[in-house]
């Protein structure tokens, strides 16, 4: 299955070998310092789903998530994990990975930025890195034809380290 982890500060998690508890504490409690400056509530199902979406840095299906909610307790009608995914995508907690069709955890809670997702096509890793400057251009391109962008989802096919020294 895919992971998914945060370059940047955390440099492609998702490539390497790291201490994953302190790592999935962290971005627990930012997001729910997060959700408790915008007045939303972190209830069990939400907590769980983004429990779930942590466990190993990989992006999840969302009938992956109902099963493992099911198993904890919460219930097995689809609404439960589309709901608290909803929820988790809408306040910046969690991300849609399209070409997977799968949802990953916000390694940045509650801080504005732009991600592009680079996807390896080999193992289905996933890391979410910095795109500031690919937003910018975009932004730019659609500008110069009156058109201004209001969401944008980027993501990128190739290979990740691992697996580029192995084909080599």
């Amino acid at each position: 299955m895919a992971q998914v982890a945060a370059a940047g500060g955390e440099a492609g998690l998702a490539f390497r070998t790291h201490d994953h508890t302190h790592c999935t504490g962290d971005v627990l409690a930012r997001a729910e310092a997060h959700l408790r400056r915008r007045g939303a509530r972190m209830t069990p199902v939400r907590r769980r789903t983004l429990e779930i979406l942590l466990e190993a840095h990989r992006a999840v299906g969302a009938y992956e998530v109902l099963d493992r909610l099911a198993q904890s307790g919460f219930g097995s009608q689809p609404p439960v994990a589309y709901r608290a995914l909803d929820f988790l995508v809408d306040h910046g907690l969690a991300h849609r990975i399209r070409r997977l069709n799968a949802f990953a955890a916000c390694m940045h809670p509650g801080e504005a930025h732009d991600a592009a997702f680079l996807i390896c096509r080999s193992c289905g890793s996933v890391a979410e890195a910095p795109a500031g400057a690919v937003r910018q251009a975009l932004d730019g391109a659609a500008a110069a034809l009156g058109f201004a962008v209001e969401r944008s989802n980027i993501e990128a096919l190739g290979l990740c380290p691992a697996c580029r020294g192995a084909a080599s």
